[in-house]
This record gives structure tokens, sequence and C-alpha cells, in this order.
């Protein structure tokens, strides 16, 4: 609904006072409110935080004043200017208000001193700017604008064949390295975790520390450097460039979820190069050695020196070789270390491959349809996704939660599956579709199937946090029922990214007429994000992290991932209100309710985790549940719940 004119002016000036003045309170509100929560080491430094907040401060004001010159608005999503800006600061960069927004957050953490506001509100605030440019933002923009935008200048190398640009190299020192050495450090800062693994076997502790091997392990960072820098293709550029992204987002969250550390052999300087690799060791950290980044960021700079001096390949690959080999004899780094660092160089080496066969990959699950009749009965074969994932994910919240509570786990995983089912029939449901299910409606399904526990006696907030800590693993794989069934599917993309349904009976062709039309794979960023959630979520849980930072945490990125993931979702029956569908709204819900958990949940430890046979039955029970409200329908029928398609 459109607002009046007499509406408007109120209506922006309280979008302005949310996002300048409520947003920056609560955010301090809530690094206080979580202060004794998160035990990472805070780090103070008044000077460099200055620094940062000023930074922002500067990037937010050009960001603002180019707005309102060249654009005729204020910076405001809800109410955008009406032409395009891609002059002034801009012209640099797309997003300098997001940019300074979050340097400033990082600054004022530095300043204060406070380790919540450095590693907990300022990450996820981060994350929001992120999730809402790639959540309304640009796909508001496209819409207005289209795609063909002017480039800044700090932007990835674009398409094509070429030399690359000045500011084409500087972007990708910029947009790609510096990230990746701030991300780095951060976790050099954290520490070695608790009850971290050494990753080094038994013999290689007889290995020497060959001192004059540092030349090479040193050269790596010359070698990484120079490459963009005198890159002379193109195509080159931007494949080392989304690389290294990729490598890195796979990377450190590798650090932060896997708990292996490689504390360096030792040894006794006697030369000037053994003293050079000493101090090396004093500036690293053993808490950043799973994968080896040397050998990442050396394998990704050898491909990109071969392809752009063809006659030296040969060189360019001995080199990045070499510098693998050193990270061994100059004792900094496991076997275990460099071949996890050359299993991630391998997958970022050609992302354009990578996504081709991810891509490929989805597009056949996506029409694999089958189907048998057992009389007026169907079994679907994508049931058995949703079979599985109830079992993975039931058991491992059956196995966190303390032994005996398995009654209670069955039971509000039970009452999940009817909330789901019911939520989606007020939502969804139609003549056409007479049993969906809805994520949400699961939710606050099993929220009062805990409560109902606790009624009864249970823990109700040691049972809600265990399922949220399996919760991104069943939706993950729930995902790939998804993808076959068709349901949570995409809107029309560009052929090199989206997948083709061609089935008939999945939703995408029989309710959405976009047969043989590429929509984008959102069931797979919702597999990659929730995977990527889940992994952090059990590692906050073996670390003994508070019951309500786990749940609030699964709620707030659960949030962060629906929102952006729902901009890019093209089902029809999903209604939308006030420029943001249905789930974008419920997932806002979701991330403020996440967020005031963590602030004023539970600060009781989270229990150490017990595996038997009993977690793992009620897994099994629930698991052939799920599959049969999933996966088998009377097809005749057009009663509702009888038919899943």
């Amino acid at each position: 609904m459109a607002l009046t004119s007499a509406a408007r002016p109120l209506a922006k000036a309280a979008y302005g006072a949310l996002f300048c003045l409520a947003l920056p309170a609560l955010l301090v509100l809530w690094a206080r409110a979580t202060a004794d929560v998160v035990t990472l080491p805070a780090l103070r430094a008044p000077l460099a935080g200055a620094v940062l907040i000023g930074l922002g401060a500067a990037l937010m004001a050009a960001g603002a004043w180019a707005l309102a010159v060249h654009g005729g608005g204020p910076p405001m999503n809800a109410f955008p200017p009406p032409r395009l800006v891609s002059r002034g600061i801009y012209g640099l960069h797309s997003h300098p208000i997001y940019v300074g927004f979050g340097l400033g957050l990082v600054g004022a953490a530095l300043v204060a001193g406070s380790a919540s506001g450095l590693w907990l509100v300022s990450p996820l605030a981060i994350l929001g700017a992120v999730s809402l440019v790639f959540g309304y933002e640009l796909p508001d923009l496209g819409r207005r604008f289209g795609t063909s935008r002017p480039r800044p200048r700090l932007a990835l190398p674009a398409p094509g064949v070429g030399v690359p640009s000045t500011w084409e190299r500087i972007a990708v020192v910029a947009l790609v390295l510096v990230p990746w050495a701030i991300a780095y450090e951060a976790v050099v800062r954290l520490g070695p975790p608790a009850g971290a693994a050494g990753s080094f076997l038994p013999f290689e502790a007889r290995w020497p520390v060959l001192e004059w091997t540092e030349a090479v392990y040193a050269s790596t960072y010359l070698f990484v450097a120079l490459a963009p820098l005198l890159a002379r293709r193109r195509t080159a550029l931007r494949a080392f460039a989304t690389g290294g992204l990729l490598a890195t987002i796979v990377g450190i969250l590798t650090f932060l979820t896997v708990p292996l550390v490689a504390p360096p052999r030792p040894f006794m300087p006697a030369t000037a190069l053994g003293r050079l690799l000493a101090l090396e060791r004093a500036l690293d950290s053993s808490a950043a050695s799973f994968p080896s980044f040397h050998v990442v960021w050396a394998l990704l700079a050898a491909r990109l020196w071969a392809r752009s001096f063809p006659r030296r390949a040969a060189l360019a690959w001995s080199w990045g070789a070499a510098i693998a080999v050193s990270c061994l004899t100059t004792g900094m780094h496991s076997l275990a270390d460099v071949t996890a660092g050359a299993a991630v160089a391998a997958l970022a080496a050609d992302p354009a491959r990578t996504w081709a066969v991810v891509r490929g990959a989805c597009e056949r699950l996506a029409n694999s349809w089958r189907e048998w009749r057992l009389g007026p009965l169907r079994v679907l074969n994508h049931g058995a996704f949703i079979g599985v994932g109830s079992f993975v994910g039931v058991s491992l919240a059956a196995a966190l939660a303390r032994a005996g509570s398995e009654t209670a786990v069955l039971s509000i995983a039970l009452a999940g599956l009817v909330g789901a089912g019911l939520w989606a029939q007020l939502v969804e449901g139609s003549s056409r579709l007479a049993r969906p299910f809805g994520y949400y409606g699961g939710l606050i399904g099993a929220a009062l199937g805990t409560l109902a526990a606790s009624l009864a006696g249970a823990n109700a907030w040691l049972l809600a946090a265990a399922f949220a800590a399996q919760g991104p693993f069943i939706q993950a794989i729930g995902r790939l029922r998804c993808t076959a069934n068709g349901c949570c599917h995409g809107r029309r993309a560009p052929a090199e990214v989206g997948i083709r349904y061609l089935a008939p009976r999945t939703r995408p062709c029989r309710l959405a007429g976009l047969e043989g039309v590429p929509i984008y794979p959102t069931q797979l960023y919702s597999i990659a994000w929730n995977l990527a959630t889940g992994a952090l979520l059990l590692r906050l849980w073996w670390a003994g992290a508070a019951l309500g930072l786990v749940l609030g945490l699964y709620l707030v990125l659960n949030g962060l991932g629906r929102f952006a993931e729902e901009a890019y979702r093209g089902e029809p029956q999903t209604p939308a209100f006030g420029g943001l569908a249905l789930y974008q709204w419920t997932a806002i819900t979701s991330i403020v309710a996440g967020a005031l958990l963590t602030a004023l949940g539970p600060r009781a430890a989270c229990p150490p985790p017990h595996a038997g046979p009993a977690a793992l039955g009620v897994g099994a029970v629930f698991g052939v549940v799920a599959f049969v409200a999933m996966g088998v329908d009377f097809p005749e029928s057009d009663r509702r719940f009888a038919r899943l398609a």
C-alpha cells in the first residue's frame, strides 16, 4: 500500500531515526548485555579504533552526500533516491555507507575494549548489512535501473578477455588480499581454541627444521602480492580474485570450526634465516594452520603466474610447489595442513568450473523425480532425504541434550512437524498444494513443544539449544528433498547461474510456469549457509558456550541467510507486504528474537554430548514419521493434507 503525501515525511523521519539513532544505541546495549557470554579475548586499541571510526564516518558522510546531490534523495532503502548514483564516492565503491558502518563498529569495539562488540556484535551487524544488500538492494537496483550499470573502480575484474586495468589490479588487492589478511589476523588474535588437537603425525616430530628454507617460505608474500599486479590476462585475474574469496570463506570457516592446531616444531636458530623464522613464528598462531594458507595462496598465485606468462609456467608451478614443501621443512605446518591447503586451492582454482560442477549436480537432482504406486498410496523418492535428515537431526538433538530426554526430544520434533504442516496450510495451502510444509510453522510448533516439555519437568533451555544446534543440519539435508520436489525454488536467473526444471510434477513446472527456464538454485544457497551455520554452532557447543548464545545465534544466522535467500525465490504463493516477502519479515523477526536470546538467555554452559542407542532410536522413529509425512501421499484425493504434489 502506497503512503500518502502527508504520511511520507513522517515515515522517512521514523526510518531515519531507526537507523541513525535506535540501531546504534541497540548495538551498544547488545554488546553490553552479552559481555559475560563472549569469553574471547578483548582487544583494546584506542588509537587504531579512533582512526577506523573517523574513516568510517567519512565514508558514510561521502556516501550520503553523493546520494543527496547526484541521486536526489537520502540514503534510505525504503525511500531510495530516484536516480542511479555512480559518481563521487560511488564511483570508487558500490557500498561506501556499509563499509563505513562496518569500520565504525570495529573501531568502537577497539576503543571500548569490548570482546562482545568485536567478536559478536560487529560481525553479525556486518553480515546484516551484507544480507540487506543481497536480499533487497541489489534486486531493487536491478528492477529500477537494469543489470547493465556502471562499474565502480574498486570492483572485481570484469568478465572477458584483455589486459586488466590498473584499477582492476588495485581492486583485487583491496577487495581480496586485504580482507583475507584482516580475517586471518583476527583468527591469530583469537589464539588456539580450548581443547584443540594437534595435526602433526607422530613421525613428523622427528623431521628436522631446515632454516635455509625460510627464504622460500617467506617468499610467499612477494610471490602472491606481485601476481595480481603483474597479471596479463583479465580472465586469469578474475579467476584468482573469485577463487581467493572462495578460499578465504572456506579457510576461515575451517579455522573457526575445526579444532586442529599445529604448534611449530621446535628448533634453536643458528642463522639469520633461522632468526627470521623465529620472528615469523612469534607473529603467527597455531590456530591459523589448518588449512595452510601459505599453500592456498602459493598455488592460486602460481596458476595466475602460469596463465599470465605461459612460457614460464613450469617455473611458476615449481615455485608454488617449493613454497608448499617449505611449510614442512620450516616446521610451520603439518602434512595435514599442507594437504588441506592443496585441497582448498584445488576447489578455488577455477570457481567457474567448480560452480558448473555443483550447479550440474543440483540440476540433475532437480530432475530426479521418481514415484511408485501402492494402491491408493504414492511413494515419492525424495521423501528419503527428509527421512535421513530427520534421523540425523533428531539423533543429534537427543545426543546434545542430557540422557533421559529422548521422549521430550521426540515430542518436540513431532510438534514441529505438525506446526510446519498447519502453518503452510494457512499461508500456502490450496487445491493444487494440499500438503505443504513451512519452516517457520515448524519453529513455532517446536517452541510450543518445548514449552509443554518444560511443564512436564524437562530443561526447556537445554532442549531448545539442542534443537538449535542440530537445526541447520536437518534443514540442509531436507533442502535436498526441496530440490527434487521443486519447493523453495528460485525465480528467473541468468543461464550461467540458474538450473532448469523439466519434471512436470515439480512445483516450478506445475505451479509457477517455469518449466525449462533457468531459475536460481535457492535450495543450494540454503544448504551452503546451513552447513556453515551448523558447523559453527556445534563448535560453540563443544567449547561449552552459553545455551542462550547457541540458541540466539541460530535464530540470528538463520534469519540473515533466509532474508537474502528469499529475494531470489520465485514461489507464486508467497505473499508480500511493504516491499518484502512474508518470509523476509519472519526472517527479521528471527534476527531480533535471536539477538534478544543472546542477551537475555540462560548463561548455563552447553553440556558435553552423549551418544547411545536411545538417541539413535528416537531419530529413527522420527525419520520414519517424517518420511511418511513428506514422501507418501494419496494422489487421487482432493482432501486437505492428502496430496504432496
